[in-house]
């Protein structure tokens, strides 16, 4: 009788756990899908890191160039007496 009752509660325990599992079960196909997405948003977001580490270098040889034009035209100005 008592190995029954064990054997009942187990099997109860057993149902209740699945039913339990059963719904992230179903959730995993969607869950991997949004984790490539954000695997794929990630890629894109590095790209875009690199693009703009490579804008702002040249941002700064640019402020370069204006600095050592500004400088020029500062003597140029100067030689006309301006």
């Amino acid at each position: 009788m008592v190995k029954w009752i064990v054997v009942a509660v187990v099997l109860f325990a057993l149902v209740v756990l699945a039913l339990a599992v059963r719904p992230v079960v179903a959730r995993l196909p969607r869950l991997r899908r949004a984790a490539v997405a954000l695997q794929d948003r990630q890629a894109e977001a590095e790209a875009l890191r690199v693009s703009a580490e490579a804008l702002q270098e040249r941002a700064e040889a640019l402020q370069g160039q204006v600095t050592v034009t500004q400088q020029r035209l500062e003597v140029i100005k100067a030689k006309r007496g301006h």
